[in-house]
Formats: structure tokens, sequence, C-alpha cells
């Protein structure tokens, strides 16, 4: 039986054997980082970014030939594509759109039986995003079984079709990074997934910040996109305040991407929409124009 778990229940021993000496050295020495240099900030380039959760959360309700113009037009290459039900009949709208416009369709939320046509007869193969279950089980290496085996059908169907497929953190023990690394190599090392990595979401991760530098050493080797967000306190976030943030408006976000840089992480770098009472373009121009500020600032 899986259920939801309203706080994160995490093996402290598990922890304690991964976190090495070179995980704990990065954490001291992550306020004295030198400026980053031009290259490594090459992966906030605006052609290099993945706009993510601009379908549903648009408050104009772009068309797939609108929101492709859009996307082109800010500069962007790639996006993430999440969806409603009323959004299947145009999954292969937006993928001929994605062509015309010379953009990538980088990844698709979640599943959809429909997407394994479209996937096969337009020669795409985008991420597949999935949260982990909430395994009910009462020793650590059950929730880790438990949770691999209910990610197993979309383990084999992913590798059929030549798809990567990206656990997704979303808050409770299956958004614990260390609890989506040891379930990353399970399905390696037991079944062959050598496709299977992790999609790291900053605005799924406020409870992340104190050890941010252990957590993102932990799941860099299995990293697949890292996407980004203002980080404000996570008390603040508690009690209400704003939790979807542009970069740059946030507290943590500059150290956090610093981190980020400095590790020599140089895969897909995502920028959030999520504010379903604004208009995607304006929220994109606002993370494009944070980006830029917090490039500006870690090159000095």
């Amino acid at each position: 039986m899986l259920t939801n778990h309203p706080r994160p229940a995490i093996d402290s021993r598990l922890v304690a054997n991964v976190i090495s000496w070179q995980l704990l050295t990065s954490i001291l020495c992550l306020s004295a980082c030198p400026a980053a240099e031009p290259d490594v900030l090459r992966i906030l380039d605006s052609d290099q970014l993945v706009a993510w959760c601009i379908v549903p959360f648009d408050s104009t309700n772009r068309t797939p030939a609108q929101r492709a113009k859009m996307v082109r037009d800010l500069g962007l290459r790639r996006v993430a594509y999440d969806w409603r039900e009323k959004h299947v009949p145009e999954f292969e709208e937006e993928i001929l759109q994605y062509k015309k416009h010379g953009l990538e369709f980088f990844a698709f939320w979640s599943w959809h039986d429909s997407m394994e046509l479209l996937i096969r007869k337009h020669d795409i193969h985008p991420q597949i995003w999935v949260m982990m279950p909430q395994p009910d089980s009462d020793t650590q290496e059950e929730r880790v079984r438990q949770a691999a085996a209910a990610l197993l059908p979309m383990v084999q169907k992913t590798a059929s079709l030549n798809c990567r497929l990206g656990i997704y953190n979303h808050g409770g023990w299956s958004g614990e990074p260390a609890n989506m690394v040891v379930v990353c190599e399970h399905l390696k090392r037991h079944h062959q997934a050598a496709h299977v990595g992790i999609v790291y979401n900053f605005h799924h991760g406020h409870e992340h910040i104190e050890h941010f530098a252990t957590h993102f050493g932990l799941m860099m080797p299995h990293l697949i996109c890292l996407n980004l967000n203002g980080m404000a306190d996570v008390e603040d976030v508690r009690a209400g305040q704003r939790k979807i943030l542009a970069p740059g408006q946030g507290v943590y976000e500059r150290s956090m991407i610093q981190q980020v840089l400095k590790s020599g992480y140089t895969g897909p770098i995502g920028v959030l929409d999520h504010q379903p009472d604004r208009d995607t373009a304006e929220v994109l121009r606002e993370n494009l124009r944070g980006i830029r500020t917090l490039r500006e600032s870690l090159t000095q």
C-alpha cells in the first residue's frame, strides 16, 4: 500500500554513509568560492535553459503555436512539457509546433499512453519526469525496494523508447535527495537502468537549503536536470509567504547556484513559471532577468 507521509522519513545511517570528505570540504569552502569563469556560466545562457510549467499555469491559455512562438521570441530553445487532461488532444500539435520553431521537446511530465505512439512517430526522445511513490514500509530497505518496484514499468517503457527517466522531487520521503539517490542506484544495479536519473527542483527543496552542498553532491552523479527558483527561508514558506520566486528575488539561490557551478555540473537548467494567475511570458522574462543579474554577480 502506498500512502502520503506528511513528513519525510530518512535513515540517518544512510546519509552518514554516503557523505564523503569531498562533500564536507565543499560545504566549508562555499562562502569562499571564487568568481565563476565565463565558460562555466554557459549553462545559464538562455538558449541552454529549459522552460518548465508553462502550459497549465499560463493565465493566457496559449495555443501550441502561440506557446512555441513565445518561447522562441524569449530566446529559449527547450521546453519541458506539463499538461492537464484538456491538453491531451494537443500533444501532437505541440510537437509539430516545436519542430517548426526550432525548439527541443526536452521533457514530458508524468505519462500518458498516447505519447508512446507520438514519440515513435516523430522520433523525439524527451526525458520523462515522474514522482516516486511514498512507500508505506517499516524499514528503509523495504521502502527502497517498494519504490523501485513501483517505478519499474516506467523504467522499462522509457528504455524501450530510448528516453531518460527522471525521478522528480515533490516532498515527503520520495523527495529527499538521499532516498532518490538510493532508489536510482538500486534500479541501476538490479535492473540495468542506466537511463534513470534525478530531476531536482529548487522550489520543492526549501528544507534542503541548510545542507544543500551535501544533498547536491549526493545527487550530482545522477542529475539530469536542475530547475531553479528564488529561495526564501523555509520558515517563511511554511508561514504562507511566496514559495515561487524568480531567481534573484530570494535569499539563498545565489549561493546554491554558486555551489552548482563549482561542482562542475554542465547539465540542463530549468526556469519556472508555476504562477497560474500571471502571463507565462511575463514570468519567464522575470526569471531570465534574475538569472542575468545573478550571472553578472557570479563573475565579480
